[in-house]
């Protein structure tokens, strides 16, 4: 850290003294998002991104999981746990698992660094407190935290210079769910500005065993002078689970669509809590410096029925896996920007650990381990603008390592090195048009999950030697071909892809000993396809958008060629949206082809088709929402699995249902 500390300001010494002849007394309004800024695309990238805005998440934001409203946009698959919208949901992206998604909020990594996953449960109503999302799909721009795999998520925090409002609402619907919540803005007076938020939720679930019960608290103040922002933000989340994780066989849906696999003794009970300062400072006109620190916390717990997975009677029987962590960091940027040249150079570090306990209901306490992962990056990217031409070059080193203490065990450090490049180039066609490609390749460390085989405790041999099974990296080389069309009616994206992947993990179909899913590397495996948005507003009252994906992949393995599990040929996403005056009503459809569950390609899920509907009325300071979900009342499974006894376990997804909320803002 102190050399990183050094090198900062150094940096820092050598940017002011490289610009201070620059140096004018008129500075441009002080952006709010500058610290992320760095880790954004814009039109000018060639990437394939897409913005989501606050305006297009209030109006359909009922404080369900992000990953719901993130399957709006192409190439996005979601299933739930329960089955409704509350609780555990997860999300992939051309087929390929959140662990290897990279997401952030205001540049601070969300990923849990062992096994580079984010539970959204943890963040109970968290789309309530956020300004936008931007959706990169394949490697992207450099970022943060664990790897752009498969892509990234880039929250950012709520604007502190909204006009001061104060907001309270409250919500219901199937399934006795229910939502309130109450929100402050307290605008920007004598140069500084809050936020504050509270919400508390509870949803009994579709499915059996699946209820969710949990609050949350997200809060954000700034100060703003002539030169500089300081700016606090942070959230604490709790939730309280029931746990209905296990697929459920097609016989027991026929008699109980709502049948769990899971029995009524497993819950789980997570806190989480994240704390960021921010400080941005200009150092003239055209250069600025951004640097965070932050800290995040999780402390937790589930239980398993391990005679209920191996399909034997419960007993008194029970399981206990619990975990606190520990994730601080900080990371810093320098941006210099003219006319034609856009430069952007950063550093980030940051030391996780995790303390994992396992006991059982009646021995105690059984085992207890603590793993650690440190991580160091540096970036530099630059766009240059050439007569109708941006180029873009963009190279990242990101250094990581892994520890393990055990008693008994002699674990050796394990470290991994990435170089991460990326070139490309957008080119204008005409004043609404754009060109671009680009080409970039990242790797990407196993999870400590795959390095023990879904255990707990890293396994030993006779000797006490450990016993890892997979240490080595994964890479994809990600090639990104697309058409931006912005005009006042119309606006479109087209982007073919070619993701062509080095030692890919797969899920193999298999589960390790505490219940979770087990990946593989395989010898050579590519995605490639087609992605299409759309926006049209032929009259002022009427607009049509539409995001829809095509998607091919194959993985070869000891000569034999298939298509990957749980990817989807094709999705379509088609809504129509209608305002007049204070009235908005939206019709969706959602078509997603058949997939396979197996490697053999012989299970597969069913294709499947929802309607869904909303409305909203805004009455002076009072608005109605009312939303009905899978209007034709629809029986669909969108994730499932091939058992160890060779029998399919689905996770159905819930019939027609509702939810009407009223917010009231003065």
């Amino acid at each position: 850290m102190k050399i990183l500390l050094t090198a900062l300001a150094a940096l820092t010494i050598g940017m002011g003294n490289t610009f201070a002849q620059e140096q004018d007394t008129t500075l441009r309004q002080l952006p709010e998002a500058t610290v992320s800024v760095g880790y954004l695309a814009d039109g000018q990238s060639p990437f394939t991104f897409q913005d989501i805005s606050r305006e297009a998440l209030m109006n359909k934001n009922v404080g369900q999981e992000p990953s719901f409203l993130l399957s709006e946009t192409p190439s996005i698959t979601v299933y739930s746990d329960a089955g409704s919208y509350q609780g555990y949901s997860y999300y992939r992206m051309r087929g390929i698992d959140q662990t290897r998604i990279n997401m952030t909020l205001d540049g601070v990594p969300l990923n849990e660094p062992e096994d580079q996953g984010v539970y959204f449960s943890n963040y109970p109503d968290f789309l309530n407190s956020v300004s936008n999302i931007q959706v990169q799909r394949g490697v992207g721009t450099s970022k943060n935290g664990t790897s752009s795999y498969a892509g990234s998520l880039q929250f950012t925090s709520p604007s502190l210079r909204d006009s001061s409002a104060t907001t309270v609402g409250t919500g219901y619907g199937s399934y006795n769910t229910y939502r309130a919540f109450a929100e402050y803005k307290s605008g920007l007076h004598n140069n500084m500005g809050l936020y504050l938020r509270g919400s508390h939720l509870h949803s009994d679930g579709y499915r059996d065993n699946a209820a969710n019960t949990s609050s949350s608290v997200f809060y954000s103040g700034g100060i703003f002078l002539p030169k500089s922002i300081l700016k606090l933000t942070g959230f604490a989340g709790n939730q309280q689970n029931e746990m209905a994780w296990l697929g459920v066989s097609e016989e027991m849906i026929a008699e109980n669509p709502k049948a769990s696999a899971n029995t009524d003794q497993e819950d789980d009970n997570f806190t989480q809590s994240l704390t960021q300062l921010q400080f941005t400072h200009f150092l003239n006109s055209n250069a600025t410096l951004n640097a965070s620190v932050f800290y995040n916390y999780l402390e937790g717990n589930y239980d398993f029925d391990l005679n209920n997975f191996l399909g034997l009677p419960s007993t008194d029987e029970l399981y206990n896996y619990a975990f606190r962590s520990n994730f601080v960091g900080m990371f810093a940027n320098y941006q210099y920007e003219t006319d034609r040249l856009d430069w952007t150079s950063g550093i980030q570090a940051n030391s996780y650990s995790r303390r994992h306990t396992g006991s059982e209901k009646t021995l105690g306490q059984l085992y207890q381990n603590v793993g650690y992962k440190r991580e160091f990056s540096a970036f530099s990217k630059v766009a240059y603008t050439a007569g109708k031409a941006v180029l873009y070059a963009d190279l990242q080193y990101r250094y990581t390592d892994f520890d393990y203490t055990q008693p008994l065990v002699d674990f050796s450090l394990l470290s991994w090195q990435f170089l991460n490049p990326k070139v490309g180039i957008t080119y204008h066609l005409s004043e609404a048009s754009d060109l671009y490609y680009s080409i970039g390749r990242t790797g990407r460390e196993p999870t400590r999950n795959d390095m023990f085989a879904g255990s707990d405790e890293l396994p030993i041999d006779e000797q006490n030697n450990p016993v890892l099974s997979s240490t080595d990296a994964e890479y994809v080389t990600d090639h990104e071909l697309g058409w931006r069309y912005n005009s006042p009616k119309v606006s479109a994206s087209v982007n073919a892809y070619w993701m062509d992947f080095e030692n890919e993990m797969v899920l193999n179909g298999q589960f390790g000993p505490n219940g979770l899913a087990l990946n593989s590397n395989v010898e050579k495996s590519y995605r490639t396809g087609l992605e299409v948005s759309w926006q049209y507003q032929p009259i002022r009252q009427l607009t049509l958008i539409n995001n829809s994906s095509y998607n091919y992949s194959r993985i070869t393995q000891q000569e034999t060629t298939f298509s990957p599990i749980l990817t989807p040929k094709v999705i379509v996403n088609q809504e129509v949206v209608y305002r007049y005056n204070k009235f908005e009503t939206a019709l969706s459809f959602r078509y997603q082809s058949a997939s396979y569950m197996d490697f053999a390609n012989e299970a597969t899920l069913k294709d499947y088709t929802l309607l869904n509907w909303r409305a909203n009325y805004q009455f002076n300071h009072l608005k109605l929402s009312l939303m009905v979900n899978n209007l034709t009342n629809t029986r669909y499974f969108n994730n499932g699995y091939i058992d160890y006894d060779g029998s399919r376990k689905l996770f159905v997804q819930a019939p027609a249902n509702w939810y009407m909320m009223v917010t009231y803002s003065f």
